[in-house]
């Protein structure tokens, strides 16, 4: 139990690094795009976590499947939200037309 604990410690720890060193080399142009369209990749995580939470082989993986359902969702929502607001600075407006 305790090896399993720890590989998945340091698996948790390497990708928190290799994500962080990612994030680091985009350049803020393409932040914001690349970051709201690869939010759906959340679902993954959204689906993984609630069978976490409901499959409960204990109480704190039913807490931690249930606070990790709950980041998902804001991420989600997050990505989606900022998608739409990225979109609204590029649609016309109607009082923006010249007039003839």
């Amino acid at each position: 139990m305790t090896d399993n604990l720890m590989t998945l410690l340091v698996i948790f720890v390497l990708a928190t690094l290799l994500g962080a060193e990612v994030i680091k080399k985009v350049p803020s142009l393409l932040h914001t795009p690349l970051m709201s369209g690869s939010n759906a990749i959340s679902g993954i995580t959204i689906i993984g976590s609630m069978v976490v939470a409901g499959w409960g082989a204990t109480t704190l993986a039913a807490v931690l499947g249930t606070i990790a359902v709950a980041f998902a969702m804001v991420n989600v929502v997050g990505g989606y939200m900022v998608t739409d607001r990225m979109l609204q600075m590029f649609k016309s407006k109607k009082d923006d037309k010249p007039k003839s």
